[in-house]
C-alpha cells in the first residue's frame, strides 16, 4: 500500500473534494442559479448534464447504463495500469489518482440523480465555454500529468547512462 500513496491521496482527495463542492451548490443554489465571481469571465451556475462531455449523448435512452459501464470499466483499467507499472513515478500515481478521483466523481452523480452535477461557468463575455466541476478538471489535470509523465520519461530513455560506458 505504501507505494501507492500518491495514487491513494490524489483518489480519495479529488473524489471527496469534488463530492463536497456538489453537496455544497446542491444545497444553497437552486437549478441554473448563478453567482458572479469575476465579471464577465467567470461564474458559479448550477446546472445538470445527462450526457458526457458538451451534453454529448444526453437525449439517448442507453447513455445512463452506457456511461456508468464506461466510467466502471475506465476504473478498473486505471487500476490495472498502476498494478502493472507497480505504482509507477510519484507523477504518475498523482495522474492517475487524479483521473480516478474525477471518474469516480462523475460515476457517483450518475448512479445517485441520472446525471452530472455541472457548476464551473467560465466565460469571455458571452462566449460560454460548457460549464464544468471539480471531477472533469481532476480529469484533465490528471491526463496533462500522464502527458507529462510519459513526455519525460521517453526523454530518460533517449539519453544514454554515461556510467555503462564506464566499467
Amino acid at each position: 500500500m505504501q507505494q501507492y500513496r500518491w495514487f491513494i491521496a490524489a483518489a480519495i482527495g479529488g473524489t471527496l473534494l469534488d463530492q463536497l463542492s456538489k453537496w455544497l451548490i446542491i444545497s444553497t443554489m437552486s437549478l441554473y442559479q448563478s453567482i458572479e465571481l469575476l465579471a464577465d469571465f467567470a461564474h458559479i451556475t448550477y446546472v445538470r448534464n445527462p450526457g458526457a462531455a458538451f451534453g454529448i449523448l444526453a437525449d439517448n435512452s442507453l447513455r445512463l447504463p452506457f456511461f456508468i459501464l464506461v466510467s466502471v470499466v475506465a476504473l478498473f483499467g486505471i487500476l490495472w495500469y498502476l498494478k502493472r507499472e507497480q505504482g509507477g513515478t510519484l507523477r504518475l500515481q498523482a495522474a492517475l489518482g487524479l483521473i480516478f478521483s474525477g471518474a469516480m466523481g462523475n460515476l457517483i452523480d450518475r448512479i445517485r440523480f441520472g446525471e452530472v452535477i455541472d457548476f464551473l461557468d467560465v466565460h469571455w463575455y458571452q462566449y460560454h465555454w460548457p460549464a464544468f466541476n471539480i471531477a472533469d478538471s481532476a480529469i484533465c489535470v490528471g491526463v496533462g500529468l500522464l502527458l507529462v509523465d510519459s513526455w519525460l520519461e521517453e526523454k530518460r530513455k533517449a539519453i544514454p547512462d554515461k556510467t555503462e560506458d564506464n566499467p
